[in-house]
């Protein structure tokens, strides 16, 4: 599902977002969040594609819908949106650690960086399988 880029990119992913906990920086080739850095990489760069998404500079809406089975421990909210936050930035800009195992997906980027950030909407919702959408928009 996508929409008009100038406004807003809406994309789903399988799986859990990546967490934001580890010592070891989210981004970092081996990582324990590799599978799920990726997965959203590539959600993302598809929905890019298709509607002709270029990354934002001005304040974004970031909207998560989170699907799971009733009664599972997914993880702590607040981890998945740093997450989903450091994931789809430009990540060229201050990496911490090298960055060249992403390959193409090092340049999937929805908006510049993710202090542009200014309006978070977050709600789970019961699935048999586990899946989350990401809505960016402009504001």
């Amino acid at each position: 599902m996508t929409e008009t880029p100038a406004h807003a990119l809406t994309f789903e992913v399988s799986g859990l977002p990546p967490l934001k906990t580890s010592p070891t920086p989210l981004l970092a080739a081996g990582g324990r969040q590799a599978v799920r850095v990726r997965a959203l990489l590539e959600a993302a760069c598809l929905a890019a594609q298709e509607t002709g998404w270029m990354p934002l500079t001005s304040p974004v809406g970031l909207e998560v819908v989170l699907r799971h089975p009733p009664d599972s421990h997914t993880g702590d909210v607040t981890h998945f949106l740093g997450g989903i936050g450091d994931v789809l930035r430009d990540k060229r800009r201050g990496a911490e650690v090298p960055l060249g195992h992403l390959g193409a997906l090092l340049d999937v980027a929805l908006f510049h960086d993710d202090r542009q950030i200014r309006q978070i909407s977050y709600r789970e919702e019961d699935s048999d399988e586990v899946s989350y959408r990401v809505r960016v928009e402009r504001l």
